[in-house]
This record gives structure tokens, sequence and C-alpha cells, in this order.
């Protein structure tokens, strides 16, 4: 069990638009609300990331696709099932991100022009449930644009510094130990 993953203030500082690196299901992330404009863009400056890469997002279960205009037919519900958590909430075996046609305007600022968006529902109930109580996180790399992803806490600190008193860095790091997964 992921016990950082059950923290208030790690919660109270998402649910706020905070920009927050933490571990995710497979590496360090720099995290914020995908439904929030200006959390997202926040993230894209202090990465450094360019403007025309959309990022992953994590949700917590698959009828928050339908917050992103995404609604599953039948054969999308059953390639889910086969990739993310089972009808009877099997965990899934590899991180796997999915990615949807999302031709709805308002999200340009997350599909960044593409018109599609990647999801990844992560097969630990922990974070899972991180991510019914904030919603929806987008979750790029721990590094600025071009750097290896954070190992640590403390690589990601020498990326991006201390937490931000008020201004465009990071409001809070979760360490959760050395994360070497596979992106």
């Amino acid at each position: 069990m992921e016990i950082f993953w059950k923290n208030e203030i790690l919660i109270d500082v998402l649910r706020q638009g905070g920009v927050v690196i933490m571990p995710t299901d497979t590496i360090y992330g720099i995290v914020g609300l995908a439904l929030n404009r200006e959390t997202v863009e926040r993230i894209y400056k202090i990465k450094k990331r360019a403007p025309e890469k959309p990022c992953i997002i994590l949700i917590g279960d698959k009828k928050e696709l339908e917050k992103f205009s995404i609604n599953l037919s039948l054969e999308q519900e059953k390639v889910l099932e086969k990739y993310w958590l089972s009808a009877d909430g099997a965990e899934g075996s590899e991180p796997t991100s999915i990615i949807f046609d999302c031709p709805d305007d308002k999200f340009e600022y997350l599909h960044r022009g593409t018109k599609t968006l990647a999801f990844r529902l992560p097969a630990q109930a922990e974070l899972r449930e991180l991510l019914r109580q904030t919603g929806p996180l987008i979750a790029p790399s721990a590094n600025p644009e071009g750097l290896p992803p954070a190992l640590d806490t403390a690589k990601a600190k020498e990326y991006f510094g201390l937490p931000a008193q008020a201004g465009d860095l990071v409001d809070l790091y979760i360490d959760g130990g050395e994360k070497n997964s596979k992106p």
C-alpha cells in the first residue's frame, strides 16, 4: 500500500490548482488538475515543455472520460477492460495509456491541436482513490524538457527548486522513494 497518496495536504494542494511532484504509477510526475487550464499552462511553463506536445491524463475511473466529451462505444469498453481494470475491479498488469479522439475545442489547451487525448487508469487502488478525490490529473514526467526524468524528489528539487512561496514553481513534493520504472 502506497500511503503517500493518502495525504490530505496533497489532496488540498491539487484541488486548489496547485502543482505537485509526486510518484505516479510509473515514474515521478509533475501533476495538476487536467480540467484547470491555468494549472495546465503553469506545468508547461515550469517544465519548459514544447507547447505542441499534449500530456498524459491520469483518471480514477473510466467514467471520468465523459468530462472530456468522450463517450465510449461498447467496443471501446471491451478494449478498456482488456488493458485497464476488468469489470470485477481486478488490477491490470502493465500501465497502459489509451488515446481517444477529442475534437472538442474547449480542450485545445490539453490536446494542443492534436484533437486526441491520452489517458491512463492506474492499477494501484490508492492512486485511483486519490484521482477520484482530486479529479483527472495531467502527469508528464518530472523533468525539464530534454533532461532525464527525476528518479526521486532530490533530483526533482535540483530541476525545479524548493516549493514556491508564491509564483510559478512547484507547490509540493511528495517523496515516494526512488522510482525507476518505464514511463
